[in-house]
């Protein structure tokens, strides 16, 4: 939704109801201790891949009791809408223009789903396996402690598995 449009609307913005959990993914993102202790390179690539772990592991949360209860369908592509607006701003500010903005943003989403993914199989898999996953997913460090982001990735997973959801929407998703 553009500036203008929110501007002119009376309508709230159907996304406002997931915007705490946005940011609250990007501050988990952000954190320290995934470039200081686990080795995520603190790059924008490394940064990027970070964003889209955590994101991952919130979606598979907001998909994970999809059989029983749809109430986090629309949230989920809500958030969904949160990241391609987040990463087609900050394209644009990398100097992108209109032309190859949206081949870029196909591929980001691409990234995000192939992660959900992998991130799906690799939880469910002993921490050798998601230490591969992650390797493969992530961009590290040549000195990275895999096994220091294996037990954080299955430490945060484990916490955000654990909310309800008012809780994961309203992104009370503690460190």
């Amino acid at each position: 939704m553009s500036l203008l449009s929110r501007l002119l609307s009376r309508r709230p913005d159907s996304r406002d109801a997931v915007r705490p959990l946005w940011h609250r993914i990007v501050e988990i993102a952000r954190e320290t201790h995934w470039y200081s202790d686990c080795g995520v390179a603190d790059t924008v690539p490394g940064r990027f891949d970070a964003v889209t772990l955590v994101m991952a592991l919130v979606m598979l949360r907001m998909e994970r009791d999809k059989a029983h209860d749809d109430a986090l369908i629309t949230p989920s592509v809500r958030l969904t809408e949160l990241f391609v607006d987040d990463m087609d701003g900050q394209l644009r500010q990398s100097g992108l223009g209109d032309l190859v903005v949206g081949k870029h943003m196909g591929r980001l989403m691409s990234v995000l789903g192939g992660r959900i993914g992998a991130l799906r199989e690799g939880l469910a898999q002993d921490d050798g396996v998601l230490a591969e996953v992650l390797a493969r997913n992530v961009t590290l460090v040549a000195a990275a402690d895999r096994a220091q982001l294996v037990a954080e990735v299955r430490r945060l997973h484990a916490q955000v598995d654990a909310l309800s959801d008012v809780d994961l929407l309203a992104g009370r998703i503690a460190r």
